[in-house]
Formats: C-alpha cells, structure tokens, sequence
C-alpha cells in the first residue's frame, strides 16, 4: 500500500527534467504552476456568487472543487505518485460531474429522466462507476477526461447555434479557443517532448494549467449564463468581465440585473 505514495510510483511522466530545482520536487515548474488553481478559484467564488444565491448555492462546490484540483495537481507533479496522480484526474473527474449536474440543460435530458434531480442520480451512478474503473487502467483517465470534454463543446455548440447575442458569441469562442489551446500544450508535453527538448522548453504542460483554470473561468461562466438565461430568465442576466468590463478582457461573471425580490415586488 505504501507504495502508490512512493515517488515516481505513477507510469506518467511528463516532460519537464525531474529534481530540476529541488530535491525534493521532481517536476518544479509544472508543481509551481498549479498555483494558478488557488488564485483564480475565489475570485470565481466571489464573482460568481450573486448568480449562485438566485440559483443554487451548490454552484459554489464547482469551484472549490476546482482548488482540491489544484491541491491535488500539486501533490501529483510534486511525487509523480500513483495516488498523486488518481487524485489529481478523479478531482477533474468530479468537477465535469457537478459541471453536467448543474448546467446540462433540461431538454437533452434523456426520455427516461424526469426532472434535474434523478439527472444528478443518474451522473453520480456513472461517476462513481468511472472512478472505480479509473484504477484498471490508470494512463487512459486523462485521454478519458478530455473525451468528456470534447461531448461539453458539443453541447454547447448545439446550444449556441440559435444565439446571436454578440457578447455571448464572442465568449463561446474565446472558451473554445482558450480550450483549444490549452488541450494542444497538453498533447505536446506527451508526444512531442523530443521537440521540446531539444528546444530546452519542456514546460507546455505548466502552461497548460494555467490555460485551462482560465478556460475554466470562461467556459463555466458562459454555460452559467445559458442557464441562467433557460432557468432564472426573470433575474435578467448579463455578462461582465472582472477587473474592467470596458476591456473585454479578465475574468468573465454574470450580474443579475433583477432578482426573486424584485419580482415579487413587481
């Protein structure tokens, strides 16, 4: 059992030159950059928490989940254990369920699912069922997760297909192309690291995490907002960007121009 702890226990091996700068760190850059995770995480959490008092306050697990990520990427770069590296995908794994739990959209649901609530049964059965079988073979769980990835862009490509807000459009392709990036930095570091060394670059998959927190900020708040849009249509939401909204550019959130409060009052 003490073993999965062990150092270089995981058969995932990035890039990066292992005990670059410490000994007690075997890929140093791509531990650093985890950083990232702690960072915009409660940013996210503040900006994002008008929408998740009007919707759901659970909204907020997303992104705390989001820093065990981060916690966990740490501890994985940092040993590149077996258990380092299972905590790192199954934290990923849990975040795309609360992810499908919270936002997917009411009229994909399956005929066989009624409301929203049997939706998040059924997602858990199928979460708890895939981090069982994550352990059978443990170098596929990250092509895996980008697989479910992939079916995310596709449903918000079939939900943007009828949009023409401008703003909304402009986000959804910053997110994919964010997204894009980040996932080609990711399958670099894996089949191109020769290139990369032979450059002395061997950092794509640091680059990498920080790419895909801020594809995260983007793409969670652009789904949000089509929620928003579909369940609380009454709160009139619309879209900024944190520190400046003039620039267009930060961190994208949803202000709820009206709420339950006002409603009533109307």
């Amino acid at each position: 059992m003490a073993g999965v702890f062990a150092y270089e226990s995981s058969e995932v091996d990035w890039c990066e030159d292992n005990y670059k700068h410490s000994e007690n760190v075997v890929e140093y850059f791509n531990t650093m950059s985890s950083f990232i995770f702690f960072v915009i995480s409660p940013i996210m959490l503040y900006l994002l928490h008008p929408y998740a008092k009007e919707r759901n306050l659970a909204v907020h697990l997303v992104w705390i989940m989001m820093v065990f990520v981060g916690l966990f990427s740490m501890y994985f770069h940092m040993t590149l254990s077996f258990m380092g590296q299972m905590l790192d995908e199954l934290s990923i794994l849990w975040v795309l369920a609360l992810c499908y739990s919270l936002w997917f959209p009411r009229r994909h649901f399956p005929s066989f699912i009624k409301d929203r609530k049997s939706f998040c049964h059924m997602v858990l059965i199928i979460t708890v069922i895939s981090t069982l079988s994550s352990f059978v073979k443990p170098t596929a769980n990250a092509y895996a997760l980008n697989c479910f990835a992939i079916h995310i862009l596709y449903s918000l490509f079939v939900e943007l297909r009828s949009c023409t807000d401008e703003r909304v459009l402009r986000l959804a392709w910053a997110s994919i192309g964010l997204w894009v990036l980040a996932i080609s930095c990711w399958i670099s570091d894996r089949i191109g690291c020769s290139f990369w060394q032979k450059m002395n670059f061997c950092y794509m998959h640091g680059i990498w995490h920080i790419l895909i927190v801020v594809a995260t900020a983007y793409a969670s708040t652009l789904v949000a907002y089509l929620d928003a849009s579909l369940e609380i249509p009454y709160s009139l939401p619309d879209l900024q960007y944190w520190p400046r909204n003039n620039w267009s550019i930060g961190l994208p959130y949803i202000v709820l121009k009206s709420t339950t409060k006002t409603q009533k009052r109307c």
